[in-house]
């Protein structure tokens, strides 16, 4: 680096899906991009990179998050799960079936944004109700199957769920 210059790159150290990763990023980079270039997890999607479309969303510190409105340099220091994180051993969860189960991926676009949505519904509240879902994924866009079929996937992981911890 020449005298005078200021560097943009940081270090970072960020947990993804159980793994530790320190690099070093330029300051401006979005979480999507770090997450999708830099680890090369591809499954969390690019829409729309102004947090209107849910397909990037992932899960920070327990929070859903749209990644396309954190810097990469926020996550300093956090736990993100990704949609790649959600299945054990290669299985499908329940959640990840019942979506296939209902067709409720169709062309399969938003469908990561939309299963870690769901999932951090069902993490905290169990039983949803179908207002409580589609409250849950407004902030995520579809535009394919009309979220009707999202929404009875999302009911029938839950009742999967349930009944699994009975």
């Amino acid at each position: 680096m020449e005298a005078g210059t200021v560097s943009t790159e940081r270090s970072i150290a960020v947990t993804v899906n159980g793994t530790t990763y320190e690099r070093e990023v330029e300051a401006r980079k979005l979480l999507i991009h770090f997450i999708r270039d830099d680890l090369d997890l591809t499954g969390s999607h690019i829409g729309c990179d102004t947090g209107n479309c849910g397909a990037c969303s992932v899960i920070v510190d327990g929070t859903l998050t749209k990644s396309c409105m954190m810097l990469a340099v926020q996550a300093d220091g956090s736990t993100i799960e990704t949609v790649e994180g959600l299945s054990e051993d290669g299985e499908l969860t329940p959640l990840q079936q019942a979506f296939s189960d209902h067709h409720a991926l169709q062309c399969g676009y938003c469908t990561p944004g939309m299963i870690m949505t769901a999932a951090q519904l069902l993490a905290d509240q169990p039983d949803p109700s179908e207002s409580d879902i589609r409250f849950a994924i407004e902030g995520n866009i579809c535009r394919c199957t009309g979220y009707q079929q999202i929404v009875d996937a999302v009911k029938h992981a839950a009742r999967l769920v349930r009944e699994k911890r009975a």
